[in-house]
């Protein structure tokens, strides 16, 4: 027989379920697929029908930058330009992507994921246009611009997503879709030089940018078809901070064009950085709603150390990328063809080394050794020359493919963690920008080293350069005990 007491415990268990039921959840608020009703969409985990427009639309970024790197020299001849000038295409890339990725990040955070999705994926299309019908280089270089401001949007708003689905499941981290987008990410990243290898073999240099049209067509018809619409915060237009974007554009375009070309006849841009980062300081400090709150990144020590931990990362995987196919191609004489090939098994090796560890935690072991072995391979590339064989080619890209597996994973995941889950789509711009502040440096260092042309010497300086990078990340991880805490009670289930 039931109680007063229980009955009355069932009538106040009901209102307070019939309160709750009132309320839209922080996961609709937050633009998670949502029902008839308005109320987040019922099931136990992820959502898998957001994957494939994640998934596609992220990689559209690391294809892009990495299918160029076999397209530079055939690219070259045609318009008779020297790497000095074809080195554009890289850099025009990663400085619109350096400064798109966190604005873009900080959009999809106050105006939802999905209009920010479509209208990137179909800028990517209209630069892949541009870039076929390009009857200059310079017209080529805007078709890049294009293509790294259009790229940015997909990999925030799917990093949004995975956060606004973790609050609707009650699951902190469904690490299988984490990993899926590191894995994705990375593996189209090394991939990337066999594919546009494969794509010149077959239709020239165009087509590396004509392959953009189906890709693009392919995220809108599955953006529009799956991604979940979100209404504007309500704060939307106080929270663009349209001063603070416009100084931290300046500071990063002066910082990045210096690097690219460093010089004493330069030096109006490094002053120009330090004058627009002052106001930078001075505007983010007092706006009520800033671009990126540098007071709470102050206090946030672990988040600073996984941006640095990309930058040093990426400086050694992105010169090994540029300057090891650039080389296998000029050095050792392969075809563009060849050499991306030869890289193939580097992303065979990425793509096994991310799929085995993906699932578990373990940051800080992913880092630790990502490290070691990404100094290991600089000291690989000691050993090459004009007449290696080609199993040491391959097995120096293996040994390669080992820490682009696990570093890009291992930070992705600490950041996951670190960042205000508020913020997180313009904290995770934020670490591609820092990915791109270590490509370029990655840049200059191969222009460094590779004044005339990609030699061997050259490449063995460049080897020395990347041991250095990877020795600091190594010694950056090493003593971060904080580390091995993240992801301790992370859901296995996605």
């Amino acid at each position: 027989m039931t109680g007063p007491s229980t009955l009355l415990a069932r009538l106040r268990s009901r209102r307070q379920g019939t309160e709750r039921a009132a309320e839209p959840s922080a996961s609709a608020r937050a633009g998670a697929p949502t029902g008839a009703d308005g109320q987040a969409a019922p099931g136990d985990g992820f959502d898998r029908r957001l994957l494939a427009p994640m998934v596609l639309g992220s990689v559209l970024n690391p294809i892009n930058s990495s299918m160029i790197a076999v397209a530079l020299v055939p690219v070259g001849t045609a318009f008779g330009a020297p790497p000095a000038e074809t080195a554009w295409l890289v850099s025009g890339l990663y400085l619109a992507t350096a400064v798109g990725q966190p604005v873009i990040g900080r959009l999809v955070d106050t105006y939802g994921p999905r209009r920010l999705y479509l209208a990137g994926t179909a800028l990517v299309g209209l630069a892949g246009l541009v870039g076929v019908l390009a009857p200059t280089l310079g017209v080529l270089v805007v078709a890049r611009v294009l293509l790294g401001i259009g790229t940015s949007a997909a990999y925030p708003a799917a990093m949004h997503l995975t956060r606004s689905e973790a609050e609707r499941t009650g699951r902190d981290s469904p690490t299988g879709v984490l990993t899926v987008l590191a894995v994705a990410n990375q593996t189209i990243a090394v991939i990337g030089p066999t594919l546009g290898g494969l794509l010149i073999g077959l239709g020239g240099w165009r087509a590396i940018f004509a392959v953009n049209v189906p890709l693009s067509l392919a995220c809108l018809v599955l953006g529009a078809a799956r991604l979940p619409a979100a209404a504007p915060r309500r704060d939307a237009g106080e929270r663009l901070d349209r001063s603070g974007i416009a100084l931290f554009a300046v500071l990063l375009l002066a910082l990045m064009l210096f690097v690219m070309r460093p010089g004493a006849e330069r030096w109006y841009l490094p002053v120009l950085a330090v004058l627009a980062g002052a106001g930078f300081v001075f505007r983010e400090t007092r706006a009520r709603s800033p671009f990126i709150d540098l007071r709470a990144l102050a206090g946030n020590p672990p988040l600073i150390a996984t941006y640095l931990r990309q930058v040093l990362g990426y400086t050694a995987s992105y010169a090994f990328l540029y300057g090891y196919t650039q080389w296998l191609e000029q050095g050792r004489g392969l075809s563009a063809a060849s050499a991306g090939l030869v890289l193939l098994p580097l992303s065979l090796t990425a793509l096994t080394v991310s799929g085995v560890t993906g699932r578990r935690a373990a940051v800080r072991g992913k880092l630790v050794v990502g490290a070691v072995v990404q100094m290991a391979a600089c000291a690989a590339l000691l050993t090459a020359g004009s007449a290696s064989p080609p199993v040491l080619l391959i097995a120096v890209g293996v040994l390669a493919g080992i820490p682009q597996g696990l570093i890009g994973l291992g930070n992705q995941t600490a950041l996951y963690h670190q960042a205000d889950p508020a913020a997180i789509a313009s904290a995770a711009g934020l670490l591609r920008t820092f990915m791109y502040l270590g490509a370029m440096a990655a840049s200059a260092a191969n222009a460094a080293f590779f004044p005339h042309g990609a030699t061997t010497a050259g490449l063995h300086h460049l080897a020395l350069f990347m041991f250095g990078g990877a020795a600091l990340l190594f010694l950056l991880v090493l003593p971060d005990r904080s580390l091995g805490r993240l992801g301790s009670t992370v859901s296995q289930g996605s």
